[in-house]
């Protein structure tokens, strides 16, 4: 039987407990043998604000260290340049035994943003998509507009966590409470390190 490994990209700024539920429902429905989380290097659609790459992977790593089934590449981290999801598929890809399927975890509202990724058909050559949904929402639709995309994306369930990064940080600048939407660790790291402190409005 071919391993199945599914890959958790995004800037994680910071990594949260959507990401984690998102990421431990694949692994369960669909039988992953790990899932590896890929924080950005230098996100090309997001050139400006982030926090820096050390500090996130460092965020990732406290998050995903209590399960066996997680792990953290450093791959867009140790990338000199923008990063792009078709190249760093086919660098993972080259990682793999032949056979293993890789499976890209994505919000599905964000589906149709592969339009506007570079090589969009080329990324969904390298790995079929998991797009985390809530009940109603009317995914077959998306799917139909980004071309190739038909038997490529597969529908997955989460429990509903109205949480993101921009919230959290904006919470943080705010003084206001925010330890239950991420890990107790990656709570510490916020603190220690003073992160998200002096974000404007434009950044929040």
């Amino acid at each position: 039987m071919s391993r199945r490994i599914g890959v958790m990209g995004g800037t994680f700024d910071p990594i949260h407990l959507g990401h984690l539920v998102a990421a431990e429902e694949a692994h369960w429905q669909f039988g992953l043998d790990r899932v590896v989380f890929v924080p950005a290097g230098r996100p090309w659609q997001k050139p400006v604000g982030v926090t820096p790459p050390e500090d996130r992977y460092q965020m990732a790593v406290l998050a995903t260290a209590s399960n066996p089934a997680f792990a953290v590449s450093r791959l867009e981290i140790d990338h000199p340049g923008p990063t792009y999801t078709v190249d760093t598929l086919r660098r993972l890809r080259t990682e793999q035994a032949d056979g293993t399927r890789l499976y890209f975890i994505i919000g599905a509202d964000a589906i149709l943003q592969l339009l506007t990724w570079k090589e969009p058909d080329q990324v969904l050559a390298q790995a079929e998509f998991i797009a985390a949904t809530r009940p109603g929402f009317d995914l077959d639709r998306l799917v139909s507009q980004v071309p190739g995309a038909a038997g490529r994306v597969h529908r997955m369930e989460i429990p509903a966590l109205a949480i993101s990064a921009s919230d959290i940080r904006a919470r943080v600048a705010r003084g206001a409470p925010f330890r239950y939407l991420v890990p107790d660790g990656v709570a510490r790291y916020i603190h220690e390190h003073g992160l998200y402190q002096d974000l404007g409005p434009a950044t929040q």
